[in-house]
């Protein structure tokens, strides 16, 4: 079945951007106008965001976010046969601060959230430093797809850590020098996540890429990567502590909430918002851990 699958997708992967691009729009049409995929969730999270806008700008952030990730999905079927030419044009950034960080032999956790696209920078890490990248992923139920994407994912040597089994295979690379992608937008079980005002109303999220940093004392970077025009994407790192340790407890998360915040206010299409993030009610319960 995988060598089935993968073989259509490579046949669709070689067709123009044009093309793809043209498959785009009709998967749009049909995801935000017709099935309405999610929509009660995205209109939600908008509002929950945006309440100052209009309903009708809060619409156009809609339809360009399904847009958006109809052609992130499509991108990511071209990177199956894409070329690395190809690919250098489309992803730029100012990875000379990670750079910078190996040549002082430094480890780094890497903090990013989940923008558009997210598997451009699988690949443009690794591509575009001398680390040996980590990236944690989550594992998909079709066993297929969950290949595939594996597949797709290390081309350029990622090692993909499965979100399951992260605390039993980590302690392979942490005494090298690494880099760590960490998803630090996650929503985390609210009775042990921080839990943080986000667009002004409190939400939780996990301990873990605040805690991981402090625990190993790695140089702390955060992330913006976003679409410039169709098909092309721009990364922006900030250096945020060589020291975690010497932060106070909570810096960091609070830290990346306001970032991650800061970041998609400037590109709001161009965040997953098919996810809820308010999905948990914050109580009294979860006081110890409200930041």
């Amino acid at each position: 079945m995988y060598h089935l699958l993968y073989g259509a997708l490579y046949l669709l992967s070689l067709l123009p951007f044009k093309v793809l691009y043209g498959i785009s729009d009709c998967i749009h049409f049909i995801m935000y106008r017709v099935v309405g995929y999610r929509k009660e969730v995205v209109m939600n999270n908008l509002r929950i965001a945006f309440p100052e806008k209009l309903e009708e700008e809060r619409k156009k952030i809609a339809s360009e976010f399904y847009s958006n990730l109809c052609d992130s999905f499509l991108e990511t079927v071209k990177m199956i046969s894409m070329t690395d030419k190809t690919f250098a044009r489309r992803l730029n950034g100012n990875f000379e601060v990670l750079n910078e960080l190996y040549a002082t032999d430094m480890s780094v956790h890497l903090h990013s959230g989940h923008f558009f696209n997210l598997e451009y920078m699988n690949w443009g890490v690794p591509r575009n430093t001398s680390f040996d990248t980590l990236g944690v992923y989550m594992p998909i139920t079709n066993k297929t797809f969950d290949r595939l994407m594996l597949t797709i994912r290390k081309r350029y040597n990622s090692i993909m850590l499965s979100a399951f089994t992260f605390r039993a295979t980590f302690h392979q690379y942490k005494n090298s020098q690494y880099l760590l992608e960490l998803a630090a937008d996650q929503a985390g079980f609210p009775s042990t996540a921080y839990w943080l005002p986000f667009f002004g109303k409190l939400a939780p999220f996990v301990t873990g890429p605040e805690k991981s940093s402090r625990l190993n004392n790695t140089a702390v970077v955060f992330v913006h990567f976003y679409k410039v025009k169709r098909g092309y994407y721009q990364a922006d790192f900030k250096l945020i502590t060589k020291t975690p340790r010497e932060t106070a407890r909570g810096f960091l998360t609070k830290a990346y909430v306001s970032y991650l915040e800061e970041c998609i206010r400037k590109t709001p299409a161009n965040y997953l918002w098919s996810h809820r993030r308010w999905k948990w009610a914050y109580n009294e319960a979860y006081q110890k851990n409200l930041l």
